[in-house]
Parts: C-alpha cells; sequence; structure tokens
C-alpha cells in the first residue's frame, strides 16, 4: 500500500522558543519512506540528530511571529498487519541488547504495579504473543476509546481506573501489562489510514517469536496503513515537538493521509 502523509503544524510565537521535532518517519522493516518534503516557514536554521531510540529529530529555534511547520512523505507500507498466534515467549537472557529498556517500568508506564492484572487477563493463554492478543482484547472491551477525552498524557494506573482515553493511553496501559509480564513492549506514534477522526496516532509494538509485532485495542479489525514516526517507551519519548521555555500550543493542527498511486 502506498500512502501519501502530511502534517502542518502552526503556531503563534511570543519569544524565540527552542524546538526540539520528531516529524520524519525512516524506511525499515515495515516501510519504505520513497519521497518526503519538509518545510519551515519562515525558514531557520535546523540540525538533525538521531535520539537513543532512534528516531530522527530536529532541532531549532523559531522566532517571534507566525511559525509554521510542514512534512510530507510518499511512503510503502504494509497492506496488512503482521500477526503469530502462538508466537513463543522469548526469554529475557535471549533477548538483544537494544530490546532490554522496554522491560522497565517508565513514566507512563508503571509495569511493575500490574503482574496480578495481566496474569489474570492472560490466564490459560500460551506465553508469548497470545498473551499480548489477550491484552489487546482485554483493552478494547473494557476502556473507552474517545478522541479528545485525555489533552495530556495518563499513565497506565490512570487509564485503568478511568476506563477511558485517547489512543496514547491505550497504548500506555497495554505496554504496563506486557512489561510486568517480562514481554518488551514499546510505543510508537505515527499515522493510520482510515483513522477517525484523522489525527496522528500511537500504538505499541511487543517483542515475541523474535521480532516486534503491532497491537491497537483502538480498533476493530487489524488492518495496514500504519506508518511509524518514533518510538519509545512511552508518550515522554515520542512527543511530535517538544518546546522549551514560556508554553507554545499549535493554533492549527492539520494531518492527512490517502492512498496514493506509485
Amino acid at each position: 500500500m502506498w500512502l501519501h502523509t502530511s502534517c502542518e503544524l502552526k503556531f503563534n510565537i511570543t519569544c524565540p522558543t527552542p524546538f526540539v521535532l520528531m516529524l520524519r518517519p525512516r524506511s525499515g522493516a515495515q516501510q519504505w519512506v520513497a519521497s518526503e518534503e519538509y518545510l519551515l516557514y519562515p525558514s531557520v536554521p535546523a540540525f538533525e540528530f538521531t535520539d537513543d531510540f532512534g528516531n530522527l529529530c530536529q532541532r531549532l529555534v523559531a522566532m517571534p511571529g507566525d511559525f509554521t511547520i510542514s512534512t510530507s512523505a510518499n511512503i510503502e507500507t504494509a497492506d496488512v498487519i503482521d500477526q503469530a498466534p502462538g508466537g513463543g515467549f522469548v526469554d529475557v537472557q535471549n533477548l538483544p541488547d537494544t530490546v532490554l529498556k522496554y522491560l522497565l517500568p517508565s513514566r507512563y508506564c508503571e509495569s511493575d504495579r500490574f503482574g496480578d492484572m495481566a496474569t489474570e487477563i492472560t490466564a490459560n493463554q500460551l506465553l508469548g504473543y497470545d498473551q499480548v492478543a489477550a491484552i489487546e482484547r482485554w483493552l478494547y472491551n473494557n476502556v473507552s476509546f474517545e478522541p479528545g477525552s485525555s489533552p495530556l498524557p495518563l499513565s497506565a494506573i490512570e487509564v485503568n481506573q478511568q476506563k477511558i482515553g485517547v489512543c496514547r493511553d491505550f497504548a500506555h496501559l497495554g505496554i504496563a501489562l506486557c512489561r510486568s509480564l517480562s514481554i518488551p513492549a514499546r510505543m510508537v506514534v505515527g499515522y493510520l489510514y482510515g483513522l477517525q477522526p484523522m489525527e496522528l496516532h500511537a500504538w505499541f509494538e511487543a517483542y515475541v517469536a523474535d521480532r516486534w509485532y503491532t497491537f491497537d485495542a483502538t480498533q476493530p479489525v487489524k488492518n495496514g496503513g500504519s506508518v511509524a514516526i518514533g518510538y519509545g517507551r512511552d508518550a515522554a519519548d515520542v512527543a511530535i515537538y517538544n518546546q522549551f521555555g514560556p508554553p507554545v500550543f499549535p493554533i492549527e493542527q492539520n494531518v492527512t493521509v490517502s492512498i496514493i498511486n506509485p
């Protein structure tokens, strides 16, 4: 499936404001970035680096006045989401070094608090993929997905208490439940074709059967058409922008995802 993605953020800046952005998807096993465009208006110097999670990030200082960040890309991505029922649990001692950090509690994923709950949800499941699939089903059936319900990220504990949230909140609780079972899990932020309402999306991946698999409890069926922009332990690692100084929020944000012919 070939997709055209775009994201435009418009700000009104009151004083020189440093930004760290995460808006460039990178090619990998599940997607190929054929072309992209990245525009800043008015133009300011920008410097790119790769963070500790392999994400492409950009640093800049926006000057006072109107400031617009506009990105777009043509990307080939999978038509379907890979599944592996019965896929095995990977013993911690056999995990790749780069995966180990996704076993630990993090700011929004207090996995050390969910052991009993995760064990109950996954009772009688084969260790590995089937446990994560059971967690995904539990989330879909027990937490209400309501876009706009939580403007600030909720921790896994808060999501479990409220039983309501947006996509990133679902991911936080799913990640915490997986990690409590010694299954590495990470958060992904990006685009999803057909998402309603259309906006940037978040889901989680779990490491079972010697690779990462996608899980998204906000969607009723496992369709393809996802484009990853960033990976991290939780929402603190995958913000599409961080700004420093007096708070600045977009006065306008536009996201589109459409099918194209290559």
